[in-house]
């Protein structure tokens, strides 16, 4: 387990190089600049001059990398163009906890109910609460988010006047939010709850366990739910990362001033460091979960071992 877990995290560092020269080159590679006369307006070209000596810009490519990544490994990612008073770390600091009180209410929302729908589905097969479910599941595949936010402010705020259609601070502005994230992803734990629990209970040792008379909730608690957590495990796990980073889409129409929210202004006025520290932690986290996953592996199923090697 020990050397499967360095051996990961080792790919993990070989990732981040791949997707920080990729991110970097992209970057640089868009016609303009952070402080193109274009979108400057009328800046001196001896300012626009000194700007780009500043930050550095005006040296080689590999050695504006070669920088960044050095003093990014040491967790200083610079000073972003648009605030020069601030830092990049310090921005995140402030941008990060605000996706997270999004987030992780949303990921709590999103797999208790998805998972409970998904059982009694599964439970109640080809029954109506079974259409409904699969229903609203597909529906809430199909909607966008950032559709279903629209719907909420037109009707809650709007039309009701109950809720304020945007901002921050109030608990308030919680609510529509959290509901206009968490669709999406508890239709898809609701959909993927449903087709494990259903493939389990067809399997021989479900069947088995059942002919020898073992009580129903043994079957369901110790067969049925362990093996429907592997699937759940493989598809459901890796959507965390994109929850705990935030949506453009939600964060901008509801006026959050989450991480989304700067992904977006940051990209808009190119600035540099700000978008490279944003694809890397989100790299990060991808690459931790994934790591996660493959451990829950083992747990759920003793025949599975890390490192390709199965115990048969």
């Amino acid at each position: 387990m020990g050397q499967y877990i360095v051996s990961r995290l080792l790919g993990l560092v070989f990732v981040l190089f791949v997707v920080s020269v990729v991110a970097f080159l992209l970057m640089h590679a868009v016609p303009g600049g952070p402080f193109a006369p274009d979108e400057r307006g009328r800046m001196p070209e001896a300012t626009r001059m000194a700007q780009m000596e500043k930050y550095g810009l005006d040296q080689p490519l590999h050695i504006q990398y070669v920088k960044y990544m050095w003093n990014a490994l040491q967790l200083d990612f610079g000073v972003p163009f648009q605030s020069p008073t601030e830092t990049v770390t310090s921005l995140i600091a402030r941008a990060w906890p605000v996706t997270l009180k999004i987030g992780i209410p949303t990921i709590i929302l999103s797999y208790t109910l998805g998972t409970i729908l998904g059982v009694v589905a599964a439970m109640r097969q080809n029954s109506w609460v079974d259409y409904v479910v699969s229903f609203m599941a597909t529906l809430g595949l199909v909607v966008p988010n950032f559709v279903v936010a629209l719907w909420l402010i037109l009707f809650f705020s709007v039309y009701l006047g109950w809720l304020e259609p945007g901002g921050w601070g109030k608990p308030q502005h919680y609510i529509m939010p959290i509901v206009a994230y968490s669709l999406t992803p508890m239709a898809l734990v609701a959909r993927y709850t449903r087709s494990a629990i259903l493939e389990v209970l067809r399997s021989d040792h479900v069947r088995t366990a059942r002919a020898k008379g073992l009580a129903e909730k043994k079957v369901m608690l110790w067969h049925v739910g362990r093996n429907a957590m592997i699937p759940f495990v493989t598809i459901l796990l890796p959507e965390i990362p994109n929850i705990l980073t935030g949506s453009i889409f939600i964060e901008a129409a509801f006026r959050i001033p989450g991480l989304g929210r700067f992904f977006v202004t940051s990209t808009q006025t190119r600035d540099y460091p700000m978008i490279l520290a944003l694809v890397l932690l989100i790299a990060v986290l991808w690459g931790v979960t994934y790591i996660i996953t493959d451990i829950l592996y083992t747990i759920l199923d003793p025949r599975i071992r890390l490192g390709g090697r199965s115990n048969s």
